[in-house]
């Protein structure tokens, strides 16, 4: 057994087993939880509502142990268990050139691993979600989007990884990879401008928000806070989920602002706006910068990295592949390298819940704390999310800061005047 292999198989089973620790860890605080809402809550979650946001988490928790070592095995079979070599010799049977023939592979690759976890989406989406009252999205329109995802993948990926096959076969003994990573960046640039505009409205209808003294409070909100956008859209998220959102989206000039109806329908107008605010906080800190700024090292960081694997022979018997190629080392790279660095998730969740702590913090200066606190309090009713997990699962996971930690943090702003209390007492939609 070679040092590749032992990483790998160490690091797939370590990160197996501390996955399904924490999931049973919070599966089990959950439910110790389930009978009694936190105090801090009381006012606006309900007994009944926060037993359902237990059975939710807790379900969704229980899929995705399943998904764990389903996901483990299917890994480990595909490398170690020659998987992906044997993908690999029927398309070099075919009379395609030698470049369609590597494109292909590695296209027809990544499609049979979305269609080996497409049992996990279905059972979320008609099992879990369909249970607890939120999916709205019908088995046609499942599968439809399913063909458009399918679609864009082929349309997006084939000149992606075309160019990047014929790059690699070119300079392998040169300095391919950074070729490779100069073509990344720059179609991550176009997908991120191109996106609101062209990709999508192909899953959604977007229309320009009609409310006119909303669109007043929003505008004046991005006046003041020195934000450009190149319109404000409400997207139909009912359509699929009961689930409410909002967001900013774009590149450049071609920024947009989203809204879910879903959302509308449950927030107040000062309580969309603090929801905004709290996205333009992540824009005025240069959080879209700093992880673009990230992403685009540590592609660069990957892709040396691969130019030096790509030459090691142990690279490639070590994750169970007899042919060298550079086709090969570009798929072994997507699939099994991610695993070897499992680590770098919880502290990038780290970063993320400052910056979540951030952008609050100027929420609360630009709309007032109050006004955040209590859509968030009704984005958590509302969306079912537990208002007690497992703190080392939340370490360890999760973006943003859990419930209790948040509304403790914006209440504790010196900008925050009001007893939110007083806010909540007569919200006519608990």
């Amino acid at each position: 057994m070679n040092w590749i292999t032992q990483l790998f198989l160490t690091a797939l089973i370590l990160n197996l087993l501390i996955e399904v620790w924490l999931n049973i860890k919070n599966q089990f605080h959950i439910g110790l939880h389930r009978n009694q809402v936190p105090q801090e809550f009381s006012e606006v979650v309900t007994l009944e509502a926060h037993q359902k946001a237990a059975d939710y988490s807790r379900a969704k928790l229980q899929l995705g142990r399943l998904a764990l070592f389903y996901d483990a095995a299917i890994l480990a079979f595909m490398t170690l268990g020659g998987g992906f070599q044997e993908l690999h010799n029927l398309w070099q049977q075919t009379q395609l050139e030698p470049i369609w023939r590597d494109v292909a592979f590695l296209l027809s690759t990544l499609w049979f691993l979305s269609v080996l976890h497409l049992p996990f989406s279905v059972m979320s989406t008609f099992k879990i979600e369909a249970e607890f009252g939120f999916n709205r999205t019908t088995a046609g329109k499942f599968v439809s989007d399913l063909f458009k995802q399918w679609a864009l993948m082929l349309a997006l990926g084939l000149p992606l990884i075309w160019a990047i096959v014929w790059i690699m076969n070119a300079y392998f003994e040169q300095a391919w990879w950074l070729y490779t990573w100069l073509v990344w960046m720059a179609f991550q640039l176009v997908i991120m401008w191109a996106y609101p505009k062209w990709i999508a409205p192909i899953f959604n209808k977007f229309t320009p928000l009609e409310d006119e003294a909303m669109k007043t409070r929003i505008q004046n909100l991005l006046a003041r806070t020195g934000f450009e956008s190149n319109g404000i859209y409400v997207m139909d998220g009912s359509s699929r989920s009961g689930h409410g959102n909002a967001y900013f989206t774009g590149f450049g000039k071609n920024k947009r602002i989203v809204f879910f109806d879903t959302l509308l329908e449950k927030l107040t107008p000062d309580e969309v706006e603090a929801v905004l605010a709290h996205e333009l906080g992540h824009f005025k800190h240069g959080h879209i910068k700093q992880r673009l700024i990230e992403s685009t090292a540590l592609s660069f960081i990957g892709l040396a990295l691969l130019g030096w694997l790509a030459q090691q022979p142990q690279f490639y018997t070590g994750l169970g592949m007899s042919t060298q190629s550079p086709a090969v080392a570009l798929l072994l790279f997507m699939t099994a390298v991610p695993m070897m660095f499992f680590f770098l998730g919880p502290i990038m969740a780290i970063k993320s819940r400052k910056h979540e702590f951030e952008a609050d913090a100027f929420a609360a200066e630009q709309v007032g704390a109050q006004h955040l606190v209590s859509a968030l309090l009704k984005m958590y009713r509302d969306n079912a999310s537990t208002l007690t997990p497992d703190p080392s699962y939340s370490a360890y996971h999760d973006s943003h800061p859990p419930a209790k930690i948040r509304i403790d943090h914006l209440n504790a702003l010196p900008t925050n005047t009001q007893d939110i209390s007083l806010e909540v007492k007569h919200d006519d939609n608990r």
